[in-house]
């Protein structure tokens, strides 16, 4: 990747220059991941068991923790590393929690973590080919992140995207470990169909004829699919999200409420237990048919101007 600065239209080459330490790496992360990712910061260097997480954050999206490793160098396993240490969390619950807690200082229930959306996230400067070839499976909970720092202070995050997820990990007789057993255990990767039962016709189609509509809005939204709902999302960040039932679909709207909407028909409904249980405000609106999908697309263009 060539990087120019345009001044008065004469282009001038920004070079890449190299973290000297992970440990800068980890700072600037850490100092900024609720900005960049969306993530609520909850320690730094967790030593558990002979192993240490640089960094442990929560996703408040989907009730989960995310483990954050940085790396200079490329000579390691990813799928080692993603199993050693969701293997570490999963056995070691009660602890996790416990950080959870006293961060907060207030009282958190264990069984209010959704823990088969437990995640792994590897930033480091760079990854070479088999690294980023060997997270090309439906079932892996790790997100890959290049860090890049230029010589004009421009920091570069970088995404690198799974090319193939057709294949599960528990098929390659390689990986069949101990380790990976204890992680398959409860570690799960939702997909849309997840979402629907089999007889669902109804919201199946309205689902299809919504999501083409949310797309078109804007050209940096992914959809995630994550145990409670399917969620849309920019830059790591979901501010759409539905929940699918028989014959409607539920759309929220998210860190607003209902009179903060341009909302002439008063469709929309807050959920009051909202802010106790995720820390945002969520305004609700529901789809049964049709005709409901074009104010709801209304509706999401405000959000879509709020935060993007």
């Amino acid at each position: 990747m060539q990087v120019y600065n345009n001044k008065l239209w004469k282009l001038e080459s920004i070079k890449e220059i190299w973290f000297k330490l992970e440990k800068d790496m980890q700072k600037l992360i850490e100092d900024n991941i609720e900005n960049v990712f969306g993530l609520e910061f909850i320690k730094t260097e967790f030593q558990l068991n002979n192993l240490r997480i640089d960094s442990l954050a929560y996703d408040n999206e989907s009730n989960s923790f995310v483990i954050i490793e940085y790396k200079r160098w490329n000579s390691y396993s990813v799928i080692d590393q993603w199993m050693s240490y969701l293997a570490l969390m999963l056995n070691n619950k009660a602890d996790f929690v416990q950080l959870l807690w006293k961060h907060r200082d207030k009282f958190i229930d264990i069984k209010s973590i959704d823990w088969s959306q437990s995640r792994i996230m590897i930033i480091a400067d760079s990854f070479n080919r088999y690294q980023k070839e060997s997270i090309n499976f439906k079932d892996l909970a790790i997100d890959l992140w290049e860090l890049k720092k230029f010589n004009d202070w421009t920091i570069v995050f970088n995404p690198i995207k799974a090319s193939n997820t057709t294949e599960s990990i528990k098929t390659v007789t390689k990986f069949d470990t101990k380790e990976l057993k204890e992680v398959n255990k409860e570690i799960r990767t939702y997909t849309i169909d997840d979402h629907f039962k089999e007889w669902w016709d109804k919201s199946r189609e309205l689902y299809q004829e919504l999501r083409d509509k949310i797309m078109w809005l804007d050209s940096r939204i992914e959809e995630k699919s994550v145990s409670p709902y399917i969620g849309y999302k920019i830059w790591n960040k979901v501010s759409i999200s539905i929940k699918i039932q028989k014959s409607k679909i539920i759309l929220e709207l998210l860190r607003v409420t209902s009179n903060e909407l341009n909302d002439p028909e008063n469709k929309t409904t807050d959920v009051q237990w909202a802010m106790r249980m995720w820390n945002k405000n969520v305004a609700t609106y529901n789809i049964n048919n049709s005709d409901d999908i074009d104010y709801w697309i209304m509706l999401a263009k405000q959000i879509l101007k709020r935060f993007f």
